[in-house]
């Protein structure tokens, strides 16, 4: 797989961190079952919460939307417990228990420290290979990198709500980007996903007020000539797709790692 590894820096020299980026703290202990993390990215500490179920199980790496954290998947976890999933859940710079200040950048670079020491433990503890990436909202973009260029071990990709197109931001920025520089970075972004090959589901709801419907077919479309399939939640928005529908999104979610676990 040939790496794409577009200069995200960027947007964050454009002032793009202040305009999209909120960190949240949280300090909220585990529950039973489930246990904290600090992965070392180098100069921070990323936290992670990994809510284990039973080890024969697929796992899922997830990266979580933006104003979220860890913390705020104890619920949900059980869900993924139903559709015979563990859920490890990754912060970002700045959120949740993770130390440093978020950027774009660090957004996208620190999933590679966060998945390899993902893939260690679970190796460490003797875990499933089956293993799938994840990311919400604002987390698609870990998720999308780590499929494009750290998926050796990942059967499949899962975007969920995902704000994978850049354009749209690059345009909010306007006089503080170059448009050559914008330009050429929107398109080794589009590069990177075309360079994906893993099986794709993308969840979307059909009236998401924040990252409408549009961008969820955009992205199936760029994933042109893989796997790919997207599910359309019904009457759902960005942050209510789960509550209106949970049936219809974890019964798509479990089908889509059963069918590329084997």
């Amino acid at each position: 797989m040939t790496s794409v590894t577009p200069d995200y820096g960027l947007l964050d020299r454009a002032g793009a961190a202040g305009m999209i980026l909120y960190p949240r703290a949280d300090t909220s202990p585990p529950p039973e079952g489930a246990e904290d993390l600090a992965i070392d990215v180098g100069g921070a500490a990323i936290g992670a919460r990994f809510y284990t179920f039973d080890a024969a199980f697929p796992t899922i790496l997830y990266f979580h939307g933006n104003g979220e954290v860890a913390s705020d998947h104890d619920d949900i976890s059980r869900f993924y417990e139903q559709a015979r999933v563990n859920l490890f859940v990754a912060e970002f710079r700045g959120y949740g228990r993770s130390t440093g200040t978020p950027t774009f950048a660090a957004l996208v670079g620190d999933a590679h420290p966060v998945v390899e020491r993902f893939h260690a433990l679970l190796d460490e503890r003797g875990f499933a290979e089956p293993r799938f990436v994840m990311g919400r909202s604002l987390g698609s973009h870990p998720a999308l990198e780590i499929a494009a260029n750290g998926s050796a071990r990942m059967r499949g990709l899962i975007i969920e709500s995902g704000a994978a197109n850049l354009r749209r931001l690059l345009g909010f920025l306007g006089a503080g980007t170059a448009q050559g520089d914008a330009e050429a970075l929107a398109e080794a972004h589009e590069a990177k996903i075309r360079s994906i090959t893993i099986p794709t589901l993308i969840i979307h709801g059909a009236r998401d007020e924040l990252i409408p419907l549009n961008h969820a077919v955009e992205l199936h479309d760029m994933l042109d000539g893989i796997e790919r399939e997207l599910v359309v939640i019904p009457n759902a928005g960005h942050n209510d797709i789960l509550w209106l529908g949970y049936r219809e999104y974890f019964a798509a979610l479990g089908a889509f790692v059963a069918r590329n676990a084997g």
